[in-house]
């Protein structure tokens, strides 16, 4: 009998490839050496009986039929993953509250949210968007979420506070570099001052960003206040100003300044999912391994 169908570490690999947008990024993800991923897309690609990625210099994209297949791949690895949580007595079921950031990954959440779903369909989710302050602020035993995901900024001064059991580390799951951000069409000759746009003073990112440009003398006024990450990346967009973005945060119509613009280097950001609490319930600890998996 002819067997039609995937290989599991295939697709596994292959979604990470995509995901990642490199052969050498996706093969950290799933833990072997180059060569190895790409003899796995090789034979992947044998098995469709067409590309599924155009390679270039800057990395991978999928083609249309690598696309389609991504979303079906997606599917079945969240399913096969359910089926053994289910037989090794790991099924999840009740409700779920996640509370995270808008900074994190906002054009990719929707599907892996969705995936998580697939995976426990007997999970009911409820999801809030909150400012990494808060997410922080109400970490404890009270809180009103069960699970929080919030964004921290790589620098001395937050390392030294970790150091002194300031805020809940829990896991990195995530890093990503600050960028300053501008519109695809804006011109590239801007003068000071910089006009910026920023999210409220509750961002603990934005206070940042000002603190840093007060503390250098540089000059800046604010031309558009945002109420969120997405109203902040439709100001952008729009040619209102230049704001800072984490890297997964710039999309369509957006892009990084060119360093000669003139503006200061920024650090990196992290992003943590919060420690579990005293007395959490199987469930919870559970769907938060998962979502490590899936936001990493």
């Amino acid at each position: 009998m002819n067997w039609r169908g995937f290989d599991l570490g295939q697709l596994r690999t292959f979604v990470a490839v995509a995901e990642a947008g490199s052969v050498s990024a996706g093969s950290e993800r799933v833990f072997l050496s180059q060569s190895s991923v790409s003899e796995q897309l090789k034979k992947l690609e044998e098995r469709v009986g067409q590309p599924l990625f155009v390679r270039s210099k800057q990395g991978v994209a999928a083609t249309q039929a690598g696309a389609r297949l991504l979303d079906h791949a997606r599917r079945i690895l969240a399913m096969s993953e359910a089926a053994f949580d289910d037989l090794q007595g790991h099924s999840l079921d009740g409700e779920l509250r996640i509370a995270i950031t808008d900074y994190y990954r906002p054009h990719d959440i929707a599907r892996i949210l969705k995936t998580f779903s697939e995976q426990y369909p007997r999970l009911k989710l409820h999801v809030t968007v909150l400012p990494s302050a808060v997410i922080d602020e109400r970490a404890g035993d009270d809180a009103t979420f069960d699970i929080g995901l919030s964004l921290r900024l790589v620098t001395p001064a937050n390392r030294r506070g970790a150091a002194g059991g300031g805020r809940p580390q829990g896991v990195v799951v995530r890093r990503e570099k600050l960028l300053w951000a501008v519109a695809a069409d804006a011109d590239p000759r801007v003068s000071q001052p910089f006009p910026l746009v920023l999210l409220p003073s509750t961002c603990q990112l934005q206070r940042f960003v000002v603190k840093l440009l007060d503390d250098l003398n540089v000059a800046y006024l604010i031309s558009h206040s945002a109420s969120g990450v997405a109203g902040l990346q439709l100001a952008l967009k729009a040619g209102l100003g230049i704001g800072c973005l984490n890297e997964s945060s710039i999309g369509p119509g957006v892009v990084a300044c060119a360093p000669s613009v003139g503006l200061p280097a920024l650090p990196a950001v992290e992003f943590h999912l919060l420690p579990g609490r005293t007395g959490e319930s199987e469930r919870v600890s559970s769907a938060r391994a998962a979502l490590v998996r899936l936001f990493s």
